[in-house]
């Protein structure tokens, strides 16, 4: 089995619920459960945030067009249906039915065409960030299931891969494939560096830095977290094995 990460990064006006998202930074949605057919695609969703940010997020997908992760840029004339499972003052759980048309696109149908059957699905969506990690057999074509997928969200959105690597590998695992920050991460860590971005006091904040790299602040926010998670885990992850004691024969 391999694991693929990989996050949109969505255009401001292309998805309600990025938009909404991004007016609440501190909330979040993630899925609990998500499957699709051929024509269907059900999924749960768990959101946390503000009692403000909540009503929201509610509202962007009971009354908006949001089609449960389709990617056409217009109207496709999909069915949905979304009912409120739960809504707490700092918690929002929804189920969604959407039944596609020919003309649809989402990612788990994209990944169903060149993945293969079986395939597993796991979301995190915070900002104009939406995050995918799929568990697939390993015996489809990664690099047709990203150009399509480019191709299907177009401009409104832009991909980027994170990782990808052996799903069975053990927990700290360090080989290069599975641990190594992406292009984009490295990038932006580097600058970060260089700029005095991680001196005390900073020599320059996160908006600067990301004007002189020519990206959205949201997108080196979210490269630099990623890149910061990585490297703690792998620490920890060396730590704990330098620790454990040695064994004599």
């Amino acid at each position: 089995m391999r694991e693929l990460v990989f996050a949109l990064e969505y255009e401001p006006g292309c998805n309600r619920v990025a938009d909404t998202l991004a007016d609440h930074p501190d909330a979040r949605v993630r899925s609990l459960s998500l499957h699709a057919t051929d024509e269907h695609l059900w999924r749960v969703d768990h959101a946390t945030g503000t009692p403000d940010a909540l009503d929201d997020i509610e509202a962007a997908f009971l009354d908006s067009d949001y089609y449960a992760d389709c990617l056409a840029t217009e109207d496709c004339g999909a069915t949905q249906t979304t009912e409120v499972l739960d809504h707490t003052d700092d918690t929002l759980v929804l189920y969604s039915n959407w039944e596609r048309t020919p003309t649809c696109a989402s990612v788990p149908h994209i990944a169903r065409d060149h993945l293969g059957d079986g395939v597993l699905f796991e979301t995190r969506h915070s900002g104009h960030h939406y995050t995918w990690r799929i568990i697939h057999s390993g015996d489809g074509d990664v690099a047709a299931f990203f150009t399509s997928l480019e191709a299907a969200v177009g401009d409104c959105a832009r991909t980027e891969l994170l990782r990808t690597t052996d799903a069975s590998a053990p927990t700290g695992h360090t080989g290069r494939e599975g641990s190594a920050l992406s292009p984009e991460q490295e990038a932006a860590l580097r600058a970060a560096v260089e700029h005095g971005y991680y001196e005390s006091p900073r020599e320059i904040d996160v908006s600067d830095l990301a004007a002189h790299l020519d990206v959205p602040r949201s997108t080196l926010t979210y490269r630099l977290r990623r890149a910061e998670e990585q490297l703690a885990k792998r620490h920890v992850a060396g730590t704990q094995q330098a620790e454990q004691p040695q064994t004599t024969l």
